[in-house]
């Protein structure tokens, strides 16, 4: 049997949203497909599947990506999905331990790659407003609110871009702790 969840996660929930796939997994619906925000449930046995989700640095079909994914896979993962550069994996829960990230060096890396795609967005986001802005008081324009959207998807762009910067400084005094 097959389910779809059509469900929004921001792009720095991203731990959130693998903490979600792995709650529906253990109730036995595994992620076997997704898009955007569309995401497809296989039934398998509760809890026998982890689930993992990781931002490239390239598309999944680039090269290196392509590397890094058959070595996660020589481990017993298989990848499930993928939407831009995000790629998700599942392994069974049976085969051990199931963790992308080694240390706090790779997580930190990782959020750093969020963090990269997130100001990318609100720099976008920011030009597209206050183009918007600068029409309104150049000549007048009418101001709308689709025109003021970007501005307000780059402040919670921001927002989440600070979450993330709490977590890698987490990291960070962390990893200073265990170098000591």
């Amino acid at each position: 049997m097959r389910k779809t969840v059509y469900k929004w996660f921001w792009a720095w929930e991203f731990d959130k949203e693998e903490k979600w796939l792995n709650e529906m997994a253990a109730k036995g619906l595994t992620l076997s497909s997704m898009h955007f925000n569309k995401y497809i449930f296989e039934e398998t046995e509760p809890g026998e599947y982890q689930v993992r989700i990781e931002l490239l640095d390239n598309a999944p079909t680039h090269a290196e990506s392509e590397s890094y994914i058959r070595f996660v896979e020589e481990t017993g993962a298989e990848q499930v999905a993928s939407w831009i550069n995000w790629v998700y994996f599942r392994k069974k829960t049976a085969d051990g331990p199931f963790e992308l990230f080694s240390d706090n060096t790779s997580r930190i890396k990782m959020l750093n790659r969020v963090i990269s795609l997130l100001t990318t967005l609100g720099v976008l986001c920011l030009i597209a407003g206050g183009y918007n802005l600068f029409l309104y008081f150049l000549w007048g324009h009418a101001v709308s609110l689709v025109g003021l959207l970007p501005l307000a998807v780059s402040v919670l762009l921001g927002l989440g871009m600070r979450r993330l910067q709490k977590k890698k400084k987490l990291l960070q005094k962390e990893e200073q702790v265990f170098d000591a």
